[in-house]
């Protein structure tokens, strides 16, 4: 694992390139990072030791996901520090969409404060209709309008389901077009593609909304064992997955979640798929 790192001195250096807020060029240093649901069991053992370790990767940020909403943020602030020690960055965290109601949504930004975190996405929408999707987009914009005078950003994610039509339309597109367009839509590749959906496509049809994308390989075949694939050899075109991040989507940064592969554990896929990662992007 080890030999995946870079120096200490690398990684403050890429940590100080912040994500642009304006459209992607193709030449810039686009972070590299990893969702920690790749490391999810790890976590929930000993997440201090788990964030210390993938801080070592390699990787230049991390996401962590809905179980962080419940940290103090004496805690997080304990978690900022292994971060900030490392040169690794948190720019978003992944919620449960019911984080972000009015009577929750303190408590995300507290955490999301505490961790340097400024987008707070959603996921996990419990709908059904169109006029369900249309309820997700307001609630969307509402939290949008709460955390908008503090610097934050609301996001939201998708699951196969954004991607499967429900009256004639996709219920990701329906979020798209009524959501505010600072509210950005956070792209899951193997999602999408297990939802019947085309990631480059998507990108394209919403530019500059896709600022961050979390890169799943996929191939054919029933939940879960569509993603029980190594990054790099599944159905993901990555070339022009890349071309359409960065040309047209304005992707500020990266993260890898893909966590399981066969062959080696959920640790060992995460050292392992950073290198790949960057030699997919022609790093």
């Amino acid at each position: 694992m080890n030999q995946n790192s870079i120096s200490r001195r690398s990684l403050l250096t890429l940590a100080a390139m912040s994500p642009l807020a304006g459209g992607a060029a193709p030449q810039r240093k686009i972070p590299v990072g990893l969702q920690l649901a790749s490391v999810r069991n790890e976590m929930a053992q000993d997440p201090l030791g788990t964030v210390r370790a993938v801080a070592k990767m390699g990787y230049e940020c991390v996401e962590f996901w809905a179980p962080c909403y419940y940290w103090t943020p004496k805690f997080a602030k304990e978690v900022r520090k292994i971060l900030d020690d490392a040169g690794v960055r948190c720019y978003s965290t992944l919620n449960d969409i019911g984080f972000l109601t009015p009577s929750k949504i303190q408590q995300a930004i507290d955490v999301n404060q505490a961790l340097g975190s400024t987008l707070l996405v959603a996921s996990d929408a419990e709908a059904e209709s169109l006029d369900d999707w249309k309820a997700v987009a307001a609630s969307l914009n509402r939290a949008a309008d709460k955390v908008r005078p503090l610097g934050f950003r609301v996001g939201y994610h998708n699951h196969e389901e954004e991607f499967t039509p429900v009256g004639g339309k996709l219920p990701m597109a329906v979020i798209a077009a009524n959501t505010a367009k600072d509210v950005v839509l956070q792209l899951d590749t193997g999602n999408c593609l297990q939802g019947g959906g085309d990631p480059v496509a998507w990108i394209e049809q919403n530019p500059g909304r896709i600022r961050t994308l979390h890169c799943k390989d996929w191939i054919p075949a029933p939940k879960p064992k569509c993603y029980f694939v190594g990054l790099g050899e599944g159905h993901l075109n990555w070339k022009k997955l890349f071309e359409a991040a960065e040309k047209t989507g304005g992707v500020e940064y990266y993260l890898i979640e893909q966590g399981t592969a066969p062959k080696h554990t959920p640790m060992e896929n995460a050292a392992l798929f950073l290198p790949i990662f960057r030699k997919l992007h022609g790093d």
